[in-house]
């Protein structure tokens, strides 16, 4: 079965405590039991990972990289997306389908959020959706892993 790796970062713990207004009420642990339902329906396996630390989150990306164990990853570098150029280079590193992804549509909020270093470095970039978003990237990357 191929495997995709959610990697979720800073602050993502606390979804559904923090700006409910701007990421919703489901928290992380919600987001991560839709995708379960919908990667068994549609013969995936995943993991999720969420990280506050942008090096375990570059030592994430770099294991998978070097394991072969993952078909693909869908990211929230969160606020990373704006700062991280060792996100964006370890990402540049993994050559299988990789999706950006965010709750909230970066570019309707603050002006330095509209700039991704993350973007130039995936295959797609999904943003707006809220945590439907989660569900919808991994129907995306099964589509992206048949073609």
């Amino acid at each position: 079965m191929k495997k995709i790796l959610f990697i979720n970062g800073p602050n993502l713990n606390m979804l559904g405590k923090r700006q409910v207004e701007i990421y919703g009420s489901y928290s992380l642990q919600d987001i991560e039991a839709q995708c379960l339902d919908l990667a068994k329906k549609i013969g995936l396996d995943i993991e999720f990972f969420q990280s506050n630390s942008e090096g375990e989150i570059v030592d994430k990306i770099q294991n998978m990289y070097l394991s072969n164990n993952y078909a693909g990853l869908i990211i929230n570098a969160a606020a990373y997306t704006h700062t991280s150029i060792a996100i964006a280079d370890a990402l540049a590193m993994v050559g299988m389908p990789k999706i950006e992804l965010h709750i909230s549509n970066i570019y309707k909020r603050e002006n330095f959020r509209r700039k991704s270093f993350v973007s130039a470095v995936v295959d797609a970039s999904m943003c707006g959706f809220g945590a439907e978003g989660y569900v919808l990237a991994l129907q995306a990357i099964k589509n992206m892993l048949k073609e």
